[in-house]
């Protein structure tokens, strides 16, 4: 499965998270520290909807990346 992970960089941290999955969130002093870690926890978070029984949601988010001429 591929899940969107949404990545933004903070005053002094960068954070992620995926929309599909809520709570499923990291956040790293670098950009490649936050995506490591919100690959890690996607995976914590599926291995504890298993755990508990819960649905684990299918991947639903697409990216689309808008162009505007900000002149």
């Amino acid at each position: 499965m591929r899940y969107v992970a949404v990545i933004e960089k903070g005053e002094s941290s960068w954070g992620a998270h995926v929309p599909d999955l809520p709570g499923c969130v990291a956040i790293g002093e670098s950009r490649e520290e936050a995506v490591a870690l919100i690959k890690e926890a996607v995976d914590l978070h599926i291995d504890s909807l298993r755990v508990h029984g819960e649905a684990v949601p299918s991947p639903s988010s697409e990216v689309e990346l808008i162009e505007i001429n900000a002149a």
